[in-house]
């Protein structure tokens, strides 16, 4: 009878209440953190496919632009003479007329006078008055006590603002200063001195020049020896004159032909479109649903992009965008070139085609498809943007659940110590129950021995 009693109150059980505790906490906060895993794994997917998204995009239309850049139809260029001569591209600027012949008749230099010796860039130059005159006018230059020395006078000629610059020479007889103009005959200059002072001797050690080549057989004299005139959209660097050499200004890989670039294009733009297809897929028919499916800045990029081949690049020519040359839009986004109509196209005018494509001058109205591209990315990706917005609105979940997941954390300790609480005075209840117990077990065992 009393074995029933110790048994039904659990004594000598020997409950691992620890465990009990962990077990309860499992029961309560399971099905919670599963299901904020199961969010939070599903919108990190999302974030990581719309930073795909934005990342195709903008090498996308990074990859376009370089191949639009002025050097998609010629490459780098290249000098057949570089101790004569380097080329480069022009800035937003298209070369034209390569190759070409060049032949370097004479370099531009800038005229240069020199003092006569002086002890030491420190020595007094006497109190004066220098007036430099030139294409640009007359500019004084006054020496007096607190700038007479060598080094006055250089940084006095430096500070005049009058195209002319002085530097000292320093060699084992003394210092020296010498004057120079920029580069060409209009840049000449003379100088006169007044003052109490004795003039200056000044010789001239350098007759200014005008640079004179010859492009393909016409002659062509400049100032400088940059020269940006002589071959659209290239300028030409001279190093050194030898009359009677022709050499070539050229590119360093076979033109892009428009046939090509075309559809270099069209194979691009159908990638970054295939996988935006994949990602925004819906999920039917028991099929898994892309990561994007519904997503309003996906969409929104899909929408920009498909407005593309009818986007008006120029508003000039007989070809105003690229449905015009026989780009097509097909029903699931990608693109498709009509062969026949874009070769009628070229043939008819390719010079439109490529100012279309690239305009030499962008505006507002000639925007090219480089342009059109950086158009809807910026569109997308600027402050406000679809893809913008639809980015910080994934990030604001991920914060919301990751403070969803802290919570249910903090509700978890708070019902541990609660439990855990709840044991231990259980735990001491017991504790009294088992003395109860051995108190009585004791009386019963003393009053069966008297008996």
């Amino acid at each position: 009878m009393f074995t029933n009693v110790a048994n039904s109150l659990g004594i000598g059980s020997g409950i691992d209440t620890a465990q009990l505790v962990t077990d309860l906490l499992a029961a309560s906060q399971g099905a919670k953190l599963t299901q904020l895993s199961t969010r939070q794994q599903l919108n990190s997917t999302r974030i990581s496919a719309m930073a795909a998204t934005k990342s195709a995009l903008a090498t996308f239309a990074a990859a376009v632009k370089e191949t639009l850049n002025g050097q998609g139809f010629v490459g780098d260029l290249i000098s057949s003479r570089t101790d004569l001569a380097n080329a480069s591209v022009l800035e937003d600027s298209r070369p034209e007329g390569l190759p070409a012949s060049v032949e370097v008749i004479q370099t531009a230099a800038a005229q240069r006078e020199i003092s006569d010796v002086f002890a030491s860039a420190a020595a007094a130059v006497g109190e004066r008055t220098l007036t430099i005159n030139n294409g640009g006018g007359s500019f004084e230059v006054v020496i007096d006590s607190s700038n007479n020395s060598l080094t006055g006078l250089r940084d006095a000629i430096n500070a005049s603002n009058s195209g002319v610059t002085a530097m000292i020479l320093t060699d084992n007889s003394g210092a020296r200063l010498v004057l120079e103009a920029q580069e060409g005959t209009a840049n000449n200059f003379s100088v006169t001195q007044g003052g109490v002072s004795p003039a200056m001797n000044l010789t001239n050690i350098a007759t200014a020049t005008d640079s004179i080549i010859k492009v393909d057989g016409i002659e062509l004299t400049n100032s400088s020896n940059t020269i940006t005139g002589a071959i659209p959209g290239v300028q030409i660097s001279l190093l050194a004159a030898e009359p009677g050499t022709q050499f070539t200004i050229s590119g360093d890989s076979e033109p892009l032909d428009i046939s090509s670039l075309v559809s270099e294009f069209v194979t691009a733009y159908n990638e970054l479109r295939s996988s935006l297809n994949a990602a925004t897929k819906p999920g039917l028919e028991g099929t898994t649903a892309g990561p994007l499916a519904g997503d309003r800045g996906a969409r929104e990029t899909i929408r920009n992009l498909s407005q593309l081949t009818s986007t008006q690049l120029t508003d000039v020519g007989e070809f105003k965008t690229l449905a015009d040359i026989g780009v097509r839009t097909e029903n699931d986004g990608t693109l498709t070139i009509d062969q026949t109509r874009l070769d009628a196209a070229i043939a008819s005018d390719s010079g439109a085609i490529k100012l279309m494509l690239e305009p030499v001058v962008v505006t507002d109205t000639k925007i090219g498809l480089s342009g059109a591209l950086e158009a809807i990315s910026t569109s997308l990706q600027g402050d406000g943007g679809a893809l913008t917005a639809a980015q910080e609105r994934l990030e604001a979940i991920r914060d919301s659940l990751a403070e969803s997941r802290e919570k249910i954390t903090a509700d978890g300790e708070k019902l541990r110590e609660q439990l855990e609480a709840n044991f231990a005075g259980l735990e001491r209840q017991l504790s009294l129950l088992r003395s109860t117990q051995s108190y009585l077990e004791q009386q019963f065992a003393a009053y069966n021995d008297d008996n």
